[in-house]
């Protein structure tokens, strides 16, 4: 089966079949396809689309293209989260530790941040000694002993898919719907799941902005996620501004820990509400609950007893960190402090748009994340926003503060960060911001 015969079949706008899927995706991993013929047929499919089933060979092609994580011997629930990315997008180092503490196995298969997204892997590694590269026995021995376990993926997992996303970055095809789903799905597979909550985001700061692109990707997930009888739930959820009230890989790691210690402040309410209710569907999707209010009891329970904290310790201590960081977080990642800049409101009003992606741009740009995949990380320097969409604001009144290390850069990013905040005359319409838009089931 020649490759140029698939491409000009899914070109012309046929539905490709199962045997085609694969030969296509062993031919990116064994490179028998030349990287010309695999970015020609990627555009193809984001031309004409895949149909269900061809969503569902592709997904499993891909992940049939390396191994998978056997932990069958485990006898709890495996479950897992996937969000879609956006700005101060930390609830994975809450829902983790929630979900465990609810009984729950949680095998979390992460990654690094780019552009404007930060990475889980990346804010994890703040904390002193923390490891991800884990071999599967290393994984399997902390789930065992801890409940999760957070790590990045393999070389063995899915292998097609870190040659396609590669191709995709470079062909302008990552936004197609068909090829988010295999890559997101033959990873999550992977991993062995019974149930997995997915967290799609759309907004200024999401990878979707358009909401109805991203309700979309939603049903898709969930209707792969399902067709592979893995329990899918997805959330479609606000990125119209930074999640909580940090942004930055040390800072997001203290306001979780805050949280899980019960100190976190009212500007990080959505960061607590949005992971309880995650890792409530989890719970429920793996049937330890009959339902999502008593999984959301139940979870609340384990926050609020410190059960949660006392799970996060084990697995930072299981996985080579400095626990202090559960008792002292800000002593622990911020030992030395950056320079502060105060960002103010160039006039009074009200806050009634945020672009959230150039927050994140901002703090990439300082060091705080990735614009190409080599770029080193600076976890100390960040955001912290003081003022939420609706809110009234004097001019001159703090808007955030930037922490940063190079002065000149951080005045640039200071910059950019204010004009990332609208400031009008009237208020927004009242219920314009609503943090869980919709719930999408299978």
């Amino acid at each position: 089966m020649r490759p140029q015969d698939i491409i000009s079949r899914k070109r012309d706008g046929s539905t490709l079949s199962d045997e085609e899927i694969k030969t296509f995706v062993r031919g990116v991993t064994d490179g028998s396809f030349a990287d010309y013929q695999a970015s020609a047929l990627l555009m193809a499919i984001f031309l004409r689309g895949m149909d269900a089933r061809e969503q569902y060979a592709l997904t499993e092609a891909m992940l049939r293209s390396g191994s998978s994580l056997d932990f069958s011997e485990i006898e709890k629930p495996k479950a897992d989260k996937h969000s879609t990315g956006g700005v101060g997008d930390k609830t994975s180092l809450l829902i983790a530790p929630l979900a465990a503490a609810c009984g729950v196995c949680v095998p979390m298969i992460s990654g690094r941040g780019l552009g404007h997204t930060g990475g889980t892997l990346d804010k994890l590694e703040s904390i002193p000694g923390y490891r991800v590269r884990l071999s599967s026995d290393e994984a399997r021995a902390i789930l065992r002993r801890v409940g999760f376990v957070m790590m990045g993926q393999t070389a063995e997992i899915a292998p097609a898919d870190r040659k396609l996303y590669a191709l995709r970055d470079a062909t302008a095809t990552v936004e197609a719907i068909p090829l988010i789903v295999a890559s997101i799905m033959s990873k999550k597979l992977a991993a062995g799941l019974g149930a997995l909550a997915l967290d799609v985001k759309t907004g200024t700061g999401a990878f979707m902005r358009d909401e109805e692109r991203a309700r979309e990707l939603a049903r898709a997930l969930v209707a792969t996620g399902n067709s592979f009888g893995v329990r899918t739930e997805a959330l479609l959820t606000d990125m119209n501004q930074p999640l909580g009230r940090a942004v930055g890989h040390a800072e997001e790691v203290i306001e979780c820990v805050e949280i899980l210690r019960g100190e976190g402040d009212e500007r990080a309410r959505a960061v607590r509400e949005l992971s309880v209710e995650l890792a409530a569907r989890m719970v429920a999707l793996s049937r330890l609950e009959s339902s999502v209010e008593a999984a959301r009891a139940r979870v609340l329970r384990a926050l609020e007893s410190g059960e949660a904290l006392e799970t996060f310790r084990r697995n930072v201590e299981a996985q080579g960190g400095d626990a202090r960081a559960c008792d002292e977080p800000r002593r622990v990642l911020q030992p030395s402090p950056p320079r502060e800049v105060r960002v103010e409101s160039a006039r009074a009003g009200f806050v009634v748009r945020v672009d959230a992606a150039e927050i994140g741009l901002a703090v990439a740009r300082i060091g705080g994340g990735r614009v190409r995949v080599e770029d080193e990380i600076d976890p100390s320097v960040g955001f912290l926003a003081d003022v939420k969409l609706g809110e009234e604001v004097r001019k001159g009144q703090a808007l955030g503060t930037l922490l940063c290390r190079d002065g000149a850069r951080g005045e640039e990013a200071a910059r950019r960060v204010r004009s990332a905040y609208t400031v009008e005359d009237d208020p927004p319409p009242a219920g314009s911001f609503k943090l869980i838009k919709e719930v999408i089931a299978g």
